[in-house]
């Protein structure tokens, strides 16, 4: 019985064939991933787009089509270099079919990846961004109504160990107007490093008087004594490697070079409507009016307009809440940490605009002073006269002879931000902004290779957080399954008025709310009440 079990194992020999009949349409699965994206995406109009970069001699180019397809690969398979890309596709039947390429083709070098990447300008990576926004939206999976915005830092490519100090003027003014008569000089600072590499003496004394502060007051804590990582500054410092890159730091990580990558998302199916770069030190709320008018763009092609925008207190301040009205968007914004609604102890006048103490004293509009970066502040004071025999003296103004307020010259929008979240709805639309934009942004990070950009430059880095969104979008496109009453209802909507809208928007929101097993329908309602 042994030896009979011993005559039937099976033992495989291998030996290459010389020649071979193969089909890559035959193994590779009807339900395969990549078999199916690359019936679902049609990037022929590339070619076309794509003409003006190229000229009439040399060698032939890398195909737009197979270029923009493998870099697509990078980031849906989350891979952080060009090299990986290229030997990753080299070892998988199902990417070489999505790309066009048999087995004994030759793929493209991987420097190739990189150079075209820089040949090819920004316009037509938003292009393709939009078109496939575009597939989202005729599928019925953006609403438009409702956008939740927020940013995450994304690592420059380079190091802490190329920050240079800048070069520290007397008089910045004079530098920048020698300049003037050359300009190649001027051409090259702008387009290459956005900013001067240069510091005036004022602005890298009282830089330096705080770090020495900063180093004293932190001496016993780990790391104070790092002076590459933890006292540098933007003011005084470049990366000779990335001028665009800016230093920045999140509680409880460590410096570094750093891109904000500031993205929008409906909150519907939680679509990226828009992306893009920012450099490190810029505020959100100085973020917030460029990101608006990209995002209301993106969904005016397609028919849709943004009535909410929800987002966290670092979007908050007079710049950004103005954009809001002035683009009539209403906006869940919860007001900065030094805004006061009101001031204990003194009643605000509007007709004669003056502040009126327990006491009965006038506290009146003096002045409005201008910071150096045009931040406006009203100044109000009081007359010694009435402060002199107050008995709340010590306690209101202590040692000073009169009581001084200063409040922003956007108190109106503020104020009208804090009377809006104080409703139950407003407290229900911050809940719907994590659950909606945090998710994203931490797939995009983690799962999408967007922890790192592989270019230098601002637009470089724009162009990789745009292929990260649309690699994002299309793994929701190919997991959505739109019921045919969606898909009825958005043909309508599109050609229909207010009234349709919000049944649209309302059966939408039914669907998901019973498709995705989450509390969505309940802040529908009260909107709708």
């Amino acid at each position: 019985m042994d030896l009979v079990n011993y005559i039937m194992q099976g033992k495989k020999h291998y030996q290459e064939k010389l020649f071979t009949q193969f089909q890559l349409s035959d193994k590779v699965p009807e339900g395969n991933f990549y078999r199916r994206l690359k019936d679902l995406i049609d990037l022929r109009w590339l070619y076309k787009k794509t003409r003006k970069y190229y000229g009439s001699e040399g060698q032939r180019s890398i195909d737009p089509i197979v270029f923009f397809k493998l870099i697509l690969i990078g980031y849906l398979e989350n891979l952080g270099s060009d090299r990986r890309i290229i030997a990753t596709v080299s070892m998988r039947m199902d990417m070489l079919y999505f790309l066009g390429y048999d087995l004994d083709e030759d793929l493209p070098w991987h420097s190739t990846l990189s150079r075209t990447r820089q040949l090819y300008g920004e316009e037509v990576f938003k292009l393709l961004f939009r078109k496939v926004l575009s597939q989202c939206i005729d599928k019925g999976m953006v609403s438009g109504r409702r956008q939740a915005v927020d940013s995450v830092p994304v690592k420059a490519n380079a190091s802490m160990n190329s920050l240079q100090r800048k070069q520290v003027l007397k008089d910045a003014e004079d530098y920048a107007s020698s300049l003037s008569d050359d300009d190649d000089a001027i051409n090259i600072d702008r387009d290459d490093t956005n900013e001067d590499q240069s510091v005036s003496v004022s602005k890298n004394k009282s830089v330096e008087q705080h770090h020495k502060w900063k180093q004293k007051a932190y001496k016993d804590m780990p790391g104070g004594s790092d002076e590459r990582s933890k006292f540098v500054s933007n003011h005084t410092h470049y990366s000779a490697t990335d001028p665009d890159a800016r230093v920045s730091v999140k509680p409880g990580k460590a410096r570094q070079l750093n891109y904000h990558a500031q993205v929008a998302v409906d909150t519907a199916s939680h679509v990226i409507t828009n992306i893009e770069a920012h450099t490190a030190d810029k505020k959100d709320s100085q973020c917030l009016p460029s990101v608006l008018t990209s995002t209301i763009n993106n969904l005016k092609e397609n028919g849709l307009v943004i009535e909410e925008v929800l987002c966290d207190a670092g979007y908050s301040s007079g710049e950004a809440l103005k954009a809001l009205e002035q683009h009539n968007i209403t906006g869940y914004i919860p007001n900065f940490g030094q805004y006061k609604a009101v001031r204990e102890g003194f009643t605000y006048h509007e007709q004669g605009d003056y502040y009126q103490c327990s006491q009965g004293a006038k506290v009146e509009f003096k002045k409005i002073h201008y910071s150096h970066d045009q931040y406006g502040m009203r100044h109000y004071r009081s007359s010694s006269k009435d402060c002199r025999q107050c008995p709340l003296k010590s306690t209101c103004i202590g040692k000073s002879n009169e009581k001084k307020i200063e409040v922003t010259v956007d108190k109106p929008f503020y104020d009208r931000m804090h009377e809006r979240l104080q409703s139950s709805y407003a407290k229900t639309m911050k809940k719907v902004r994590s659950s909606t934009i945090e998710p994203v942004l931490g797939t995009l990070v983690n799962f999408l290779s967007m922890r790192r950009v592989n270019t230098r430059g601002l637009k470089g880095s724009n162009k990789c957080m745009l292929m990260a969104a649309v690699a994002y979008n299309l793994k929701k496109l190919m997991k959505f399954k739109a019921p045919d009453v969606i898909a009825m209802v958005k043909r309508v909507e599109k050609q229909s008025d207010k009234r349709l809208q919000n049944i649209f928007f309302l059966l939408t929101a039914l669907m998901m709310h019973h498709r995705m097993k989450i509390n969505f329908l309940k802040p529908v309602l009260y909107s709708h009440q």
